[in-house]
Formats: structure tokens, C-alpha cells, sequence
């Protein structure tokens, strides 16, 4: 019998909600604005994607002068049951006392929810008897965007917040503890113009987005964890964000982060060094195109299971 982490209870976690169907720096943040841009070389964002096949990719971008890539394993089929169109941040934590690693997150496959994982043993293959996507429920056939916040607590009964967007501009978030469903949903409108968006600040009182709309402009939507919910919205820029269908980002430094616009269109991913962001003036610093391609149907961001990942803290 396999023993994970107490995190790790995944695969009981998700059976379970299927069935319910439904380098620091320091000094305040304002002082570490320019220094966290100058520190981010050395940064690193790990990159995920679900490929044409279905299969999962992993990618390990460092900032410098030029970035550099390490092409990790990939797996191959992850999704039988069809190509998702979106997906979570993907966590992965070592399986106890065995040597092999879990794999879990959320993905929607046509209008279903889906809640996944898969164990990869020590010879880098994929455990066929601890593989199961398990369809948590339907609905979500309009829905562009899901996401899940990870508290920095190894309880498997920790909070996790789970996010949607849908193309009406309805933003939803659910509670869901111990993975038995996903409960208390909180809905606020007026998000139509969203295109894609990626978590920004996770704090025991509010998590925060950043996104692009279809017009080029930049915004973080802060979202108080309180009901209902009231989302705070500030202007990062006012344009020439329209290219990017997908941001992957990470915290670097105390305050900062380092984000990844991906272009399908082109095939081109750039990082950009992001200060703690206050509005307008948050500073943002271009640091280049990565040399690497990024042509797959969908970009998620690889973490560690919950109370090992540091807690992303960019506003």
C-alpha cells in the first residue's frame, strides 16, 4: 500500500469530490521595487503545457542575459478522456516511502471539470494503477479560465480557493477542504474584456490576479476572501498587452515576480521582471524573448504541494 504526505491524500481527496459532482530581498515593498527588477536574474519560472497528444510538458526558464531553458521529462496521454482546453496550476510532491512523485490538478475538458493525478515511479514512468482523472462535474462550457490557490499549509483540511472566469465575465470563486467538493461559491460580474489572467498574491486575507484584456491593457483584480465577494480592480497599463493568450508567473525576490507572456500566435514566449505592483506605478522590465517555442493548446505553471511552494506574493 502506498503512504504519501499528509498533503498528498490526492487521490482520495479527488474520488471523493467526483462524487460530489458539482534570493530574498530585504526592506518594505515600495523599497524593493527597482531592486527586485535589477535581482531577477537567477529567477526561475516553471512552465508546464498540455500538448496536441494530451500529454504533459515541463520547462525550467532562469532569467539572464539571455534566459535559459532545461527541457524536463515529459508524459505522455494524461488525458484519455480529450484534450483539455485549460488547466491549474499543476502540483507535484513525493509519494511516501516510496520514491516515486504525484502529479494533480484541475483541467477542463469540454464542458466538464476535471479532477486528476498521476504517480511517475522511479524509473520515470507512469504508474498505471495510480493514474484517474475524475469528472467532478459539468456547466463549464463557457468557462476561459481556472485556476487554484494553494494555502502554505501541509493540512490536507487547509483551505484551497478555486477560481473560474466565463466568457460572460462572471468571476467565481469555491472553498473546497480535504477535496470533498467544491463549496460556498462567490460571484462578481464585469470581467468580459478579461483575456487571460494569472495568480499574482496569495495571503490569508485576499488573492490576487493579474490580467490582460482583448484591448492591450494590464489590471490586477484583487479579490478579498470574504462574502460576498468584492473585487478590487487597478490599471497596470493601459495597452500593448493584447498579444499574450496565456501569462505563467512566479514570485522572485520578497515583493516581485517574473511573469511569461506566451504568444501562440508566434510561437514566443518573453519574461518580464514585474515589482510589487501598485497600479501604474508598479514597475515592469522587459528581459527578452526565451529561446524556446510555445505552440501547445495550453500553459500551466508547475508547484510543489501545498506548504513546500513559496506563497506568491507580487501585490
Amino acid at each position: 500500500m502506498i503512504t504519501m504526505s499528509r498533503r498528498l491524500c490526492t487521490a482520495g481527496r479527488v474520488a471523493a469530490a467526483a462524487a460530489l459532482v458539482t534570493g530574498v530581498l530585504a526592506g518594505t515593498p515600495g523599497e524593493a521595487l527597482a531592486a527586485d527588477t535589477a535581482a531577477t536574474a537567477g529567477c526561475k519560472i516553471e512552465v508546464g503545457s498540455v500538448t496536441a497528444a494530451r500529454g504533459h510538458t515541463d520547462r525550467v526558464i532562469t532569467a539572464g542575459s539571455p534566459a535559459t531553458v532545461q527541457e524536463k521529462p515529459s508524459y505522455p496521454d494524461i488525458y484519455p478522456e480529450g484534450l483539455p482546453r485549460m488547466s491549474s496550476a499543476i502540483t507535484n510532491g513525493l509519494v511516501l516511502p516510496s520514491p516515486g512523485r504525484m502529479y494533480s490538478g484541475h483541467v477542463v475538458i469540454g464542458s466538464g471539470l476535471y479532477s486528476g493525478y498521476y504517480i511517475v515511479k522511479e524509473n520515470g514512468e507512469i504508474d498505471p494503477e495510480q493514474h484517474h482523472n475524475f469528472r467532478v462535474g459539468g456547466g463549464w462550457g463557457d468557462a476561459t479560465f481556472l485556476e487554484s490557490s494553494y494555502p502554505n499549509d501541509t493540512d490536507p483540511w487547509a483551505l484551497v480557493n478555486h477560481y473560474s472566469l466565463r466568457s460572460n465575465g462572471t468571476l467565481t470563486r469555491w472553498d473546497s477542504k480535504g477535496g470533498f467538493g467544491w463549496t460556498n461559491p462567490q460571484s462578481a460580474g464585469g470581467f468580459a474584456a478579461v483575456k487571460t489572467m494569472a495568480l499574482l498574491s496569495q495571503t490569508s486575507t485576499y488573492d490576487t490576479f493579474l490580467a490582460t484584456t482583448r484591448g492591450g491593457a494590464l489590471y490586477t483584480i484583487r479579490l478579498p476572501l470574504t462574502s460576498p465577494m468584492k473585487p478590487i480592480v487597478k490599471k497596470v497599463r493601459s495597452s500593448t498587452w493584447q498579444g499574450f493568450e496565456a501569462l505563467v508567473l512566479t514570485k522572485c525576490g520578497a515583493y516581485g515576480s517574473l511573469l511569461l507572456g506566451i504568444d501562440k500566435d508566434t510561437g514566443s514566449g518573453y519574461l518580464y521582471a514585474v515589482g510589487h505592483a501598485n497600479g501604474t506605478s508598479t514597475v515592469i522590465q522587459g528581459l527578452g524573448k526565451v529561446p524556446a517555442t510555445f505552440t501547445d493548446p495550453v500553459y500551466f505553471r508547475h508547484i510543489l504541494e501545498p506548504g513546500k511552494e513559496p506563497q506568491l506574493f507580487g501585490e
